[in-house]
């Protein structure tokens, strides 16, 4: 039985029937499948689980609640206080537009989530009603375009697109820059990154106690937030210049910058409590909000304002945080692409896919070619570049110079800002990778202490001592980088569940690879299928194997390498040999496969 869902049309006016349930189901699986859909964060997830409850008559508990629960895995405590059902919906709103701009242009049905709400809508495409406008009402199933078709129009639409972009872009650099600067200066300049202003935290108790505090933590923010590198903070004058209740809308006007950081400070007794928010310049909307409580009888003032201002920076500045959620759902509209291409590296890294990977590597590579002193897109390119030899991500045609090139790139990004995480992490990354490990872990601690809040460092320093051998420790840094970035890249829960796997802790291993979720990414295959074996979840270990085989055929025949390329030591391989064999995978003897290789050299020099 078909579900039939009201249109919307003129009253009186004769109306086509509406779309269908399957005919809105195989437009979702369109929509869903289209490489203009983008597969950032859970879009797709969101998408089929608000169609799929309409359908079945459940619209009326499509609710930020039960989204945050069913699609986003967040516990019954959920509130509104967390902000990434807001933030997704908005991302996916603009997936759907761009999509029905593009490869969407002459699908039959379209389907929209209007603002207010998360109920989807669904309507005849004026393409598809329009040879219809005259008739009477009647139920009309359109065949859908066949795929080649689909194809040839977005070979004849893109061309156009990529035209309109370059038009649209000249006009920008005409209208912006006047006079224009050299074109020496002008290759030299950084990208526009998304700019925060902080207001003054206000005083909002009684007597010279919390007027200190305000001030204290107002400092403690400019401080902290700088470090990261992927946003622009106004410094100490701007802010002390700002009265604490300055208006978002004033903020925009005088200094242009998309987000303004405000909040107050209370104290009574011993009670201190810290309400901080982050407004949208553009319209005044709090994207996100938080009150701290602390105990002033518990620990010394300054320890407190570290805390909360860690918190506060962690929760909105950082890779996978609040502000760069926002901008991925809705680019600032003076965005010149290379902003965009950060963005790209942090979806690409939440799912390590090789076709992810192909498209952050052009973007990175054509945004320095633009800006050679963005430092921050040189250490994502270095772990781009590196990503070619260890996962064979599309490997260029000269594959052995991979980690040379790697390498280039972070020694670039921390010669042009030395105090850069991310170019800091990227060199620790790729001296991992060159076999020299005590120097690999010194970059390591360096860059931790020069962000010691930043948790895409935090997961990536935690998965190299791990797998370097440090499972404890570096367990220990995975555990803080999930605790204060829950919605990070999937990799976190991956290598804790590995980590988990090899401290003799499955319980927390199923559990965190079950969190993990990275179908994309070979390893993540190999690693659920070792942990599944091992606490007798035969079927499940035996599909994982499966799938990891199908992906990287050329592993297991040179397994001894590739865990060799990884730093992994000979007890660890051991083990893990010994795991994926219990998985039901064919591993070839270590003893033989070393013994085959006497005499010979490295496959892959280090």
């Amino acid at each position: 039985m078909q579900t039939s869902i009201p249109a919307e049309g003129s009253a009186g006016a004769p109306s086509k029937p509406a779309p269908q349930a399957d005919e809105i189901q195989a437009q979702l699986e369109r929509v869903i499948s289209s490489p203009e859909f983008p597969g950032v964060g859970r879009a797709a997830a969101f998408l089929r689980y608000v169609v799929s409850e309409t359908l079945n008559g459940r619209g009326n508990r499509i609710k930020a609640y039960s989204i945050a629960i069913e699609v986003f895995g967040r516990d019954a405590g959920f509130t509104q206080d967390d902000p990434v059902v807001r933030i997704e919906a908005g991302r996916l709103r603009r997936s759907l537009e761009r999509y029905y701009l593009v490869a969407g242009q002459h699908d039959p049905v379209r389907i929209d989530i209007p603002k207010g709400g998360y109920i989807p809508t669904f309507t005849w495409s004026s393409s598809a009603s329009a040879d219809t406008r005259t008739e009477e009402p009647r139920e009309i199933i359109p065949s859908p375009a066949p795929p080649g078709r689909w194809r040839q129009a977005r070979r004849l639409l893109l061309p156009s697109v990529a035209a309109l972009a370059a038009v649209a872009m000249s006009l920008y650099w005409i209208g912006t820059w006047s006079p224009a600067p050299p074109l020496e200066r002008l290759a030299s300049l950084s990208p526009d990154r998304p700019a925060l202003v902080v207001a003054p935290f206000a005083n909002l108790g009684e007597g010279p106690e919390a007027q200190l505090y305000a001030a204290g933590l107002t400092e403690e923010l400019m401080t902290i937030l700088p470090r990261f590198k992927e946003i622009k903070v106004f410094g100490r004058e701007t802010s002390k210049s700002l009265p604490a209740d300055i208006g978002a809308s004033a903020i925009r006007a005088e200094f242009g910058a998309r987000y303004l950081l405000a909040g107050g400070v209370r104290t009574s007794g011993k009670r201190l409590r810290v309400t901080a928010r982050l407004l949208d310049t553009s319209d005044g909307e709090i994207l996100w909000s938080q009150d701290y409580d602390k105990d002033l009888a518990s620990g010394d003032l300054f320890a407190i304002q570290t805390d909360v201002a860690r918190k506060v920076a962690t929760a909105i500045a950082q890779p996978y945080g609040v502000m760069a959620q926002v901008d991925a759902a809705s680019p600032p509209p003076d965005d010149l692409g290379a902003y965009e291409c950060t963005l790209r590296f942090y979806a690409y890294r939440s799912e390590l896919s090789v076709e992810a990977h192909a498209q952050v590597r052009n973007c990175l590579e054509t945004a320095l070619a633009r800006f050679p002193n963005y430092a921050t897109a040189w250490a994502m390119l270095s772990i781009v570049y590196l990503d070619e030899d260890r996962y064979k991500f599309n490997p260029t045609a000269n594959q052995n110079a991979a980690i040379h090139r790697a390498l280039d790139a972070a020694r670039r990004a921390t010669q042009i800002d030395p105090s850069n995480t991310r170019g800091l992490q990227a060199l620790m990354t790729v001296l991992f990778f060159d076999r020299q490990l005590s120097e690999s872990f010194r970059v390591g601690e360096l860059a931790l202490a020069t962000n010691p809040n930043d948790t895409e460092l935090m997961g990536e320093f935690g998965t190299r001592l791990a797998i370097g051998g440090q499972w404890q420790r570096g367990a220990a840094l995975l555990d803080q980088a999930i605790d204060l970035n829950p919605g990070g890249g999937g990799f976190y829960h991956g290598t804790r569940a590995l980590a988990a796997y090899m401290l003799h802790d499955n319980q927390t291993a199923v559990l965190e690879i079950r969190q993990a979720n990275m179908q994309k990414f070979p390893l993540f295959h190999a690693v659920a299928a070792i942990i599944y074996a091992e606490a007798g979840m035969t079927d499940e270990a035996r599909r994982e194997g499966e799938v990891f085989v199908s992906m990287r055929p050329d592993f297991l025949p040179n397994i001894l390498a590739e865990l060799a390329m990884r730093n992994m030591q000979p007890g660890d391989r051991d083990r893990l040999i010994e795991g994926l064999r219990k998985a039901g995978l064919a591993v070839p003897d270590p003893e033989k496969m070393a013994s085959t290789a006497t005499g010979t050299s490295d496959p892959q020099p280090r």
